[in-house]
């Protein structure tokens, strides 16, 4: 053992209180403690009430494994986007004019491999679109956003009129997308890669480092050589090629996609994400938080369908948690800049 050299203090020991209280510090460690303390309460009244709380149900697991990657896809896009300091409103719209896009062209005769990865340019291509006539005017992007919302709503109808389209894939692409792998649903599994993807390039990635360095600051970032626009305009990208990518697995489980598909997806996604602690200001949070949040959202709502509740309790439940977790969120920032 290395003696320790005379007149130096050993640091004090530190002990469980003091890592518990960095584990709740971090947004995530605290959304992980209410993710874990609401799952073990389903599980232990499951358990105690087979017959009418079927939440251990394999019938509901698969339910969830369906529901959850769309709004995930979704939230990841708009998480990288609100640590690099930006919002995006249009995502639901984007979401459902590029599904709209992709089956058009697969009923039109295109395969549905080729289509897929056009609508993800056609998201791409917004997002960038976005990023740039936010920085080219210095217009805050929740307004040029908000007016994308609704342009590309207007353009879905515009493209295809109010009709519903039906999306037959091959097989194969059925198989991928919307098919079931090891007991797992496939756009479950593509969820959880995505996130573990996205988690690699934010928190091991130096471009993760720009990120935040941006939303965080983007003076001192750009004072260090950071390319800040361009970094926004990367997370534009980003937040709308997952808009699309979110279409693509919806349409490809349902078979068919609306005009109206997609509404009111924007505000779930930035509530998973301010759920998961993401700052509103930017430039901090983790990609772990978003995931929990998502799952936390589908979990609430889960719970309230097999308590057969109305659906205005799921409604009042989510905005009492997007405050609270705000609020959260807030004390947290203060208490690390104090």
């Amino acid at each position: 053992m290395t003696p320790i050299a005379e007149g130096v203090s050993a640091p004090p020991p530190r002990g469980a209180g003091h890592y518990a209280r960095r584990f709740l510090a971090n947004p995530a460690g605290s959304i992980l403690l209410v993710f874990g303390i609401i799952q073990l309460a389903c599980i232990i009244w499951a358990l105690l009430h087979p017959d009418d709380f079927r939440y251990l149900s394999p019938q509901n697991l698969a339910i969830l494994m369906r529901a959850v990657p769309v709004l995930g896809c979704l939230a990841l896009g708009v998480g990288v986007l609100m640590i690099a300091g930006e919002f995006d409103l249009s995502v639901g719209s984007v979401y459902a004019l590029t599904a709209i896009v992709m089956a058009v062209q697969v009923e039109a005769g295109m395969s549905a491999f080729l289509a897929a990865p056009l609508a993800i340019l056609i998201g791409v291509a917004i997002g960038v679109l976005n990023g740039l006539i936010t920085l080219r005017f210095h217009l805050p992007s929740f307004i040029v956003t908000l007016g994308g919302l609704l342009f590309w709503r207007g353009a879905v109808l515009l493209y295809n009129g109010a009709v519903q389209v039906r999306f037959d894939p091959e097989p194969l692409f059925s198989d991928i997308f919307a098919g079931t792998l090891f007991g797992f649903n496939a756009a479950f599994l593509w969820f959880v890669a995505l996130s573990i993807g996205f988690y690699a390039l934010l928190h091991h990635h130096r471009f993760g480092n720009h990120v935040f360095a941006t939303g965080g600051n983007r003076a001192a970032a750009t004072a260090i050589g950071i390319n800040t626009g361009r970094v926004k305009i990367i997370a534009f990208a980003i937040a709308g090629g997952m808009a699309a990518a979110a279409g693509i697995l919806a349409t490809s489980r349902v078979g068919s996609v609306q005009p109206g598909q997609g509404t009111g997806l924007e505000l779930q996604a930035i509530a998973a994400c301010v759920i998961g602690g993401l700052s509103l200001r930017g430039g901090r949070g983790s990609i772990i938080g978003v995931f929990l949040g998502v799952l936390l959202i589908h979990t609430i709502t889960n719970v309230l369908l097999l308590l057969r509740a109305p659906g205005f309790y799921l409604e009042m439940f989510i905005a009492v948690l997007i405050v609270g977790a705000a609020i959260l969120n807030q004390l947290i920032e203060r208490r690390g800049t104090a």
